[in-house]
């Protein structure tokens, strides 16, 4: 038995609009909107009353996705701010074409950079950005 693909990442976040736009400025494209509630969805998060709003966004390329989800009921706790070496989910990384421009334009979107824009070798430029509901998205350019 083997799986059959990595479907998504999920991000809780307070501003869907506000995280939509972020991932849209990034070059994602919106792939659906839903509300979800019910019985079958307080099942399986283990909490009842669960009202959430969710956007898929999908890369350009149709392969990966990102589920952005708003909780309404219950209301959404804690936060992340932790820095890149917590334990857990450490980020979600995308190619780009050009990172300076990337994270100028991202920073009009509340993404706030984390150290600097480094080189790795002659392979990519590379860098961390603090993005909507405090997930780290990192950023890589291809060189050459």
């Amino acid at each position: 038995m083997a799986i059959l693909r990595m479907d998504h990442v999920g991000v809780n976040v307070e501003d869907l609009d506000g995280a939509v736009a972020f991932f849209t400025e990034l070059g994602m494209e919106e792939a659906g909107r839903t509300p979800v509630e019910g019985p079958w969805v307080d099942r399986v998060n283990g909490i009842d009353d669960v009202r959430v709003d969710i956007v898929m966004m999908r890369t350009p390329d149709g392969h990966g996705q990102l589920e952005l989800t708003h909780f309404r009921s219950p209301a959404a706790i804690g936060g992340t701010s932790e820095p890149p070496n917590a334990l857990g989910l450490r980020s979600v990384m995308f190619a780009v074409d050009d990172v300076d421009d990337t994270v100028a334009r991202l920073r009009g979107h509340g993404g706030e950079l984390l150290g600097e824009i480094a080189q790795y070798e002659d392979a990519y430029r590379l860098c961390y950005v603090r993005g909507p509901g405090g997930v780290i998205v990192a950023l890589a350019e291809p060189l050459g």
